[in-house]
């Protein structure tokens, strides 16, 4: 079975915490065959080692959700390899509530979801390079600025062609962009009322939903930005702490 893991290494520079959590996850892995659980069992595991780089990395403790939002918003991480995170992180959430057991995974796909941990976790503790400086620079921006340039970035996007017409969870995908598309620019456009400020909360909930289930990269990358776009537009409405 050592084939099956041969590509997930290590990082020398972690920490021992973070390097025990990574082993534990790799090792799960390498004996499912003893039971069959263990994959699922390594993908929530190797979660503990992600949520520590990512709080140390931003500096920010933060749930997982949105420490990994604020790493793909300073361009640490692409938005394709967020949403496989994502996916992770909602699968752990279900196990917490419930909603799942640890028979969730195959080894297959628990793999991957191990790998993309890996990697993120060896991106994350790589010095910050220039390009990530200027990202990170920008991420500290006026949300109203972030959300221009990701504005800018959507308008220029296709829609995901073999999405077209499909729904997920009941959600219409080319509807909900196109109420989120509208929303956004009216926001830049000067703002919304009552009524847009509602309906913006509703499609925010509607992509926390969709998103974790999106197993296309492409299209998990699209709505990943999209979702990114309602939460900039929607800080302003949110009340201040008293």
């Amino acid at each position: 079975m050592h084939a099956l893991v041969a590509d997930l290494v290590l990082p020398g520079d972690a920490s021992m915490y973070v390097m025990s959590a990574m082993e534990t996850s790799r090792e799960l892995i390498r004996h499912f065959y003893y039971r069959y659980e263990f994959a699922t069992v390594a993908v929530t595991h190797s979660l503990f080692a992600l949520e520590h780089v990512l709080a140390e990395r931003l500096a920010v403790n933060k749930p997982l959700q949105d420490l990994i939002e604020r790493a793909t918003d300073a361009g640490l991480i692409a938005a394709e390899l967020a949403a496989e995170l994502d996916r992770s992180r909602l699968l752990r959430d279900k196990l917490t509530q419930g909603a799942a057991t640890s028979a969730a995974l195959g080894p297959a796909r628990a793999i991957d979801m191990v790998r993309a941990v890996f990697d993120a976790v060896s991106l994350l503790l790589r010095p910050p390079s220039a390009a990530e400086a200027t990202a990170a620079d920008m991420s500290g921006a006026q949300p109203e600025d972030r959300l221009a340039r990701l504005w800018e970035e959507h308008r220029r996007a296709l829609f995901p062609a073999s999405f077209r017409g499909v729904d997920i969870e009941g959600v219409e995908l080319i509807l909900l962009d196109a109420d989120v598309a509208g929303l956004v620019q009216r926001e830049l456009n000067g703002g919304l009322d009552n009524s847009g400020i509602a309906i913006l909360w509703a499609c925010i909930a509607d992509l926390d939903k969709i998103v974790p289930l999106i197993d296309e990269e492409y299209c998990a990358s699209y709505f990943t930005r999209l979702r990114t776009m309602a939460k900039l537009a929607a800080a302003r409405y949110i009340p201040a702490a008293t």
